[in-house]
């Protein structure tokens, strides 16, 4: 059970910016349906990983970033994006994959600049910007804190199989709640395919040898 119950402001979105994104991202759900569909149910999962022989989608979702700008996979084409779901209040997964970023992006030295580090807030609600942002530099200057609203946080989750449900106790105050969520570390390919997903607690020298291989297997360009 989550004990942290932080009352943190909501995010305020300007109208036009948001009602763009929902559309777009409605629009990029409809599309991710047609090929994919996310299997039912909720709660803290550890399904096995993609093996790299495994079909290919790629992950199609917008959100919102630092400053508030909308960001999209395709920001980052030309670079291996490693993202985690979860957020700021989690007690225990969420701090323990994120030290596991951090020292994956330390052990990879010099090759992790072609890595994008990404940590997708599930709590919108509770995780504003600036409190997102707080939250990724206390593990790494380098990882990207991103959300945005409900729907199309809920598009970005169905695009990586992510599931994630808000637990309340009987007579809890409004914003006093855990969220359970699928849990582990995911390797987004430069050309924005997903290659494989790290199960939870999955050894750091395992994924950094792994995403090793990826480098070293890409062409030159």
């Amino acid at each position: 059970m989550n004990t942290n119950r932080l009352k943190r402001p909501a995010v305020a979105w300007g109208a036009g910016l948001s009602a763009g994104l929902l559309s777009l991202g409605l629009a990029l759900a409809g599309a991710s349906q047609a090929q994919h569909s996310a299997p039912a149910g909720a709660g803290v999962v550890d399904e096995p990983e993609a093996t790299t022989e495994a079909p290919r989608r790629v992950p199609r979702w917008i959100l919102q970033g630092p400053g508030g700008r909308a960001v999209t996979a395709l920001d980052f084409a030309g670079r291996y994006q490693l993202v985690a779901f979860g957020y700021v209040s989690c007690p225990d997964v969420c701090p323990t994959t994120m030290l596991e970023m951090q020292q994956v992006l330390a052990l990879l030295g010099e090759v992790a600049r072609k890595v994008q580090p990404l940590f997708i807030s599930v709590d919108p609600q509770r995780d504003s910007l600036p409190v997102l942002a707080e939250y990724t530099r206390s593990f790494d200057d380098r990882i990207i804190g991103l959300t945005s609203r409900p729907e199309l946080v809920a598009v970005a989750a169905k695009a990586f199989d992510v599931r994630y449900e808000i637990v309340r106790e009987p007579g809890a105050a409004a914003n006093a709640y855990t969220v359970d969520h699928t849990a582990g570390l995911f390797l987004v390919g430069p050309e924005g395919q997903l290659l494989t997903r790290f199960g939870y607690s999955t050894p750091v020298d395992q994924v950094v040898a792994r995403i090793r291989r990826w480098l070293e297997a890409e062409p030159q360009r």
